[in-house]
């Protein structure tokens, strides 16, 4: 009985300790509300940002209207995102490596999206939209509550808006019936 309780208390205590070393990938943060690390933050935003980007390239070809339309104003306003983040790295206000590929979890969705067509596409492209939105308000949340760096923290603040109506944009995805179709 008494290792159990030295045991739990170990846990307890390493509990935010953890989460800090497990970084993002694994979303204890995400559970417990911890602000990523910068490193982390940046990491994230910027394998966000290029799966928008490309995810939503392909639904420029291969959606409805209403994806299109969609997948382009994400091209726009994830182009612009990327652009700031990379000037702040740049501009050594940021101390961060910036990706230059999607990881492997990423890289699986955007093969998945490349090979599906009609409404395989659409129900792949909206699901991932929603889910990649509702990751991303989280992330910067946090961020712009208890991250480490001033200038990035305020960034993370002031994206947080457009970040959020893009999520109700993608919930609405697929939700107006096509013409000639009845719900």
């Amino acid at each position: 009985m008494k290792r159990t309780i030295i045991a739990l208390a170990c846990v307890a205590l390493a509990g935010p300790a953890l989460a800090q070393s497990l970084g993002e990938k694994t979303g204890v943060n995400s559970a417990l509300g911890v602000a990523p690390s910068t490193a982390d933050f940046v990491k994230q935003v910027a394998i966000s940002d290029m799966f928008e980007i490309e995810s939503s390239k392909l639904a420029q070809q291969k959606g409805n209207a209403q994806e299109k339309s969609f997948a382009q104003q994400m091209v726009t306003d994830h182009t612009k995102t990327s652009t700031e983040l990379k000037g702040l790295v740049n501009g050594s206000k940021v101390q961060a490596t910036l990706p230059t590929a999607l990881d492997s979890s990423h890289q699986s969705k955007l093969d998945k999206l490349k090979s599906a067509t009609g409404k395989d596409f659409s129900s792949d492209y909206n699901s991932y939209q929603v889910s990649a939105h509702e990751d991303a308000v989280s992330l910067f949340e946090r961020y712009a509550k208890g991250g480490d760096n001033a200038a990035l923290k305020d960034w993370a603040g002031k994206t947080l808006p457009a970040l959020k109506h893009h999520l109700d944009m993608a919930k609405e995805l697929g939700k107006a019936p096509s013409v000639g179709q009845t719900k």
